[in-house]
């Protein structure tokens, strides 16, 4: 029994370090198929459209929620210090440096990325990817590349506009309902936002578009050599659901791991 265990932790070690050592691999030649010519620029632009623009909806209305909820918190909490007029600091700061450049990664990773994985995992299965490989096309710059500069450029503008809606559902929230001055409300915001603090939001929603892109697509591509995921239909369902989890909890590491390092 002892034997068996240690082995079943021997095997999972070894599974362990050999998927990081694909998946490195694999993000290697991405990035090495976006200087591959000829570029599929076609390619490029129907990706960006099918991240980005796709995306402008459940952004938008999450980020409307979530910076009306801050408002209406905010307000709740400062209003105890009779310190209304610091709102559109806390909302601002909140949304630029955290709340933003998370929550647009998590839908992304929800909306497109669970797309690219499902889409790479059946063309695995389905043998259309061996079968560019046979054609001498490589399926890095074919399949994979346009997604990864597609996401590194969408998930940083999703990530403005986010901020961009937040602050104005906070406005809405604090200075339309709750009777918060506008003039204060502003100021806030513009006194206590620095450009250190956009920089730090920017890198985030770089850092955290490149995990999505990379672990969603890199799941779907190895579909067939994920073990516990069973065969056909099957694998791909479980392998996407594992892309969205693996892409989520990884944006949350790397949430503080950034805010340690930047702050």
């Amino acid at each position: 029994m002892l034997q068996n265990s240690i082995a079943r932790l021997g095997n999972t070690g070894l599974y362990v370090v050999n998927d990081l050592g694909r998946m490195g691999l694999y993000l290697l030649q991405a990035v090495r198929g976006c200087f591959r010519r000829p570029f599929r620029f076609a390619e490029f632009l129907r990706q960006l459209h099918f991240i980005g623009v796709g995306s402008l909806v459940v952004i938008f209305f999450t980020a409307a929620s979530t910076g009306m909820v801050l408002g209406l918190q905010g307000y709740y909490s400062l209003h105890k210090f009779g310190a209304e007029g610091m709102l559109g600091s806390a909302v601002s700061l909140t949304l630029i440096m955290e709340l933003g450049p998370v929550l647009t990664a998590l839908m992304v990773a929800g909306r497109a990325g669970s797309a690219m994985c499902a889409e790479l995992g059946i063309m695995r299965i389905s043998e259309q990817i061996d079968a560019l490989d046979c054609m001498a096309v490589d399926p890095f710059r074919y399949l994979i590349s346009p997604k990864f500069l597609a996401a590194l450029i969408s998930v940083p503008l999703l990530t403005a506009l986010f901020d961009v809606v937040g602050i104005a559902g906070g406005y809405l929230a604090g200075v339309k309902l709750m009777g918060v001055n506008p003039g204060s409300y502003y100021e806030g915001m513009r006194t206590s936002v620095t450009n250190h603090d956009i920089w730090i939001g920017v890198v985030k929603s770089f850092v955290f578009g490149l995990l999505v892109v990379w672990i969603c697509t890199g799941r779907g591509y190895f579909v067939h050599q994920i073990r516990g995921a069973g065969f056909g239909a099957q694998s791909v369902s479980r392998v996407t659901t594992q892309a969205v989890v693996l892409s989520s909890i990884s944006v949350l590491i790397f949430d503080y791991l950034l805010t340690a390092v930047l702050l």
